[in-house]
């Protein structure tokens, strides 16, 4: 079933991210398997709404179009889906380009038509050029990318990660799109797992529905100079587990935090133990990076233990709503 069409959604925001936006299209319109179009989601900012306008005014593969539901990202892709007419959405993230074998291969993840969901790789893009020594893959998913400790290769997923990852229009039917109140809004609250409730709920909605992760489908993701700090690494953490904490409340803590579990108990004490290693062979990083791995699950569970006081005393609150149109 690798013939499905495939409409691309990209949600922007800001005219601060103009050149990563066009670039983000470029990388859609170079696709070995083409897309049946590109909708541009503007996210409440009608100077840029009019600016993308005027740019692909000419241009029959883009749609510019505004957030039709409240400020934010889950909004914005509830929009983009209502409006795309493919089989299959991808999105993308406006300061991301994917390889140019992107899209073929989420089109052969769908062969199965048990397949609800294909993800694919985030590689970071670094504003300074290179890693921060301190920085530890296993937290790379603070800055949007595919972090150390994901299986390799084509494998199966309790959740895809939502700045690379595609789904079949009927999973919409079946689950609802993304829910508003956990997701992000702009640069203001670097909250998430908006992707991670959705899956759950459709496999709730769909228990033979299979999620897959495949490697090759591969973007790569601008990582600008203002979170290659500890200070953002630390409230992006924080965050991560208010976020985790909603989740939870929604579908459960045996299901909301399944994959979280292995990811502690496994993922992260290698990673500190590999950083000491590396600090005993005078490698570079190898202490911060121990160290950063520590701070930031703390950081992420005390999040989750307010977060989850928040929720019992319903002071954070999440939506679902169904998906209208289908069409153009």
């Amino acid at each position: 079933m690798s013939d499905l069409d495939i409409s691309v959604v990209i949600c922007v925001y800001t005219e601060d991210r103009w050149e990563d936006i066009l670039a983000a299209v470029s990388s859609v319109r170079a696709q070995s398997r083409p897309a049946l179009e590109t909708l541009l989601v503007v996210d409440h900012n009608p100077a840029l709404l009019d600016r993308l306008g005027k740019e692909y005014k000419e241009a029959e593969d883009v749609t510019v179009l505004a957030n039709a539901g409240p400020r934010g990202l889950s909004a914005g892709r509830n929009t983009g889906i209502a409006a795309a007419r493919g089989e299959v959405i991808a999105f993308l993230d406006d300061d991301a380009v994917a390889e140019r074998e992107w899209l073929r291969r989420f089109a052969e993840g769908y062969a199965d038509p048990r397949v609800m969901a294909v993800g694919g790789r985030t590689m970071p893009i670094w504003a300074s050029g290179r890693r921060p020594a301190w920085f530890p893959e296993e937290f790379d998913w603070v800055v949007g990318c595919t972090y150390k400790g994901l299986p390799p290769g084509l494998v199966r997923v309790r959740n895809v990660l939502g700045g690379n990852a595609s789904f079949r229009r009927t999973a919409f039917d079946a689950a609802g799109g993304f829910a508003t109140g956990i997701g992000r809004d702009g640069d203001k609250r670097p909250l998430g797992c908006e992707e991670t409730e959705l899956c759950i709920r459709l496999t709730r909605a769909r228990p033979d529905a299979v999620l897959l992760i495949d490697d090759r489908a591969v973007i790569h993701h601008r990582v600008p100079e203002a979170r290659e700090h500890f200070g953002y690494f630390r409230t992006r953490a924080y965050a991560e587990g208010l976020s985790k904490a909603l989740v939870a409340r929604s579908v459960g803590a045996d299901k909301g935090l399944e994959s979280e579990r292995r990811y502690t108990t496994r993922v992260l004490p290698a990673g500190v133990v590999r950083g000491l290693r590396d600090a005993v062979l005078a490698r570079p990083g190898g202490a911060g990076r121990a160290g950063a791995i520590v701070a930031g699950a703390l950081t992420a569970a005390g999040g989750y233990v307010v977060g989850s006081v928040r929720a019992r005393k319903g002071g954070a609150t999440f939506s679902v709503v169904g998906i209208e149109g289908g069409s153009q």
